[in-house]
């Protein structure tokens, strides 16, 4: 259904109308520091603003031994006691209309050292238009977009006509498991909107991405007898650049993967994390690499994972003739990438959407990062919008995410509600 001009006026009106609690709301969220494993209280709020709205609640822990027989699933390292999704369902009273889901993630990365950030990360304050905060633009702000959008149809006058899950999920940032949980409980609908922070636009492809550790063992010796000893630390070097030529020879393919070939770099492995070594008076007998890689989408993490573990295996000796031992584990993420279809009807709607609210076409692009999007895509076969508000400093220090960006982006969302599942007037 096309929106007739006045009811497009009265969804963006009521955007307006609710838009300071809207940011209030998210302020709200951003200052409960839901890093991995410690989301409740961040879920509590969720809970308690979906169940506020009338939604029909489901709060559920999840299960790693039902999450781990998934092919698409990410490698569990944690407990995930206590670690839970949040699911709110909106049934229209009539129905007839298409199903939705929006979906975002409530887990946030660390926020490395707080004396690198011009404030607290969870303080949350609008400075000059912006936003503040860890996970203010990935993306709590998104979270609170997709209600406040469907506020904004309900208060406008209208009811949707077709039934929406809203989805609050945990482990996003690691391994991709909290939304794979929601389509092992049953959740499906005929499109899901991810309101992830994308510059106002439109994600066609992004990579898949595998996380795994790298163990380096070497030969303990005093520093006095060096010579007669072997320095994992200096191995696990080697090793790591014998990874940057896979990671070069996978860029050198770009131009075999569509929506790839003009990107510069889109592979990218990133060494994450090292440790090693017991003592700085004698040579490390050990040492660990945490790295990311990103795949392709059409190439499978098990393919993938294959020609990591034979560069491990390869490398046998450093370049001075000594014996190298390297042995990967998978630690995260095990995603294969995705790319989304041109032409869906979901994607027409949205772009209806967007161009009403922006007065400009709306644009796509592919990403080298990682997006929840794969789990609807590849493994339920509908189509995955990820589309969101310009944001900054994501993953980094003093993160924000443009105000006024929110205020567009949930009226393009508020819009594709009422086009994608219909309206129905109420009272």
């Amino acid at each position: 259904m096309n929106l007739a001009p006045d009811v497009i006026a009265r969804i963006e009106a009521a955007v307006d109308d609710a838009f300071e609690a809207q940011l209030a709301f998210t302020q709200e969220l951003v200052r409960h520091p839901s890093l991995r494993t410690r989301e409740s209280s961040a879920q509590d709020l969720m809970y308690e603003a979906m169940a506020s709205r009338g939604l029909a609640m489901d709060r559920w822990e999840l299960d790693p031994e039902e999450i781990a027989a998934h092919p698409g699933a990410g490698k569990i390292k944690v407990s995930y006691e206590g670690v839970e999704n949040v699911v709110g369902t909106y049934t229209p009273a009539e129905g007839g209309g298409r199903s939705l889901i929006l979906n975002g993630h409530i887990d946030v990365v660390p926020e490395g050292p707080l004396e690198e950030w011009s404030r607290s990360p969870w303080d949350a304050p609008i400075i000059d238009g912006w936003l503040y905060g860890r996970g203010s633009g990935d993306m709590k702000a998104g979270l609170a977009a997709n209600l406040f959008a469907y506020d904004a149809v309900r208060a406008a006058g209208f009811a949707p006509a077709g039934r929406i899950h809203f989805q609050s999920v945990a482990e996003e940032e690691c391994t991709g498991n909290g939304a794979l949980a929601t389509i092992q409980r049953g959740y499906t609908a005929d499109a899901v909107l991810i309101p992830e922070p994308e510059e106002d636009m439109l994600v066609r492809a992004n990579v898949g991405v595998i996380w795994f550790t790298v163990r380096v063992a070497g030969h303990p010796t005093h520093p006095r007898e060096m010579s007669a000893g072997f320095n994992a630390i200096d191995a696990a070097h080697h090793v790591m650049g014998r990874l940057r030529g896979l990671e070069q020879r996978w860029n050198d393919e770009k131009g075999r993967h569509p929506y790839f070939e003009d990107l510069d770099h889109p592979i990218n492995f990133n060494l994450g994390g090292i440790t090693g070594g017991d003592w700085p008076s004698s040579v490390p007998a050990w040492c660990e690499l945490q790295v990311r890689a990103a795949i392709y989408p059409g190439v499978s993490a098990d393919d993938a994972w294959e020609q990591i573990q034979g560069v491990l295996r390869d490398t046998t000796t450093d370049d001075a003739g000594h014996p190298i031992v390297a042995v990967g584990e998978r630690t995260g993420f095990y995603a294969q990438g995705y790319v989304l279809p041109e032409g869906t009807d979901a994607e027409n709607v949205l772009r209806s959407a967007h161009e009403a609210v922006f007065k400009d076409e709306l644009r796509t692009f592919t990403t080298p990062g990682y997006l929840d999007g794969r789990v609807y895509a590849l493994y339920q076969g509908i189509p995955a919008l990820v589309y969101g508000p310009v944001s900054e400093a994501i993953h980094g220090y003093d993160e924000r995410v443009d105000v006024e960006s929110v205020r567009r982006i949930t009226k393009s969302i508020a819009l594709f509600i009422a086009q994608w599942c219909g309206l129905a007037e109420t009272p």
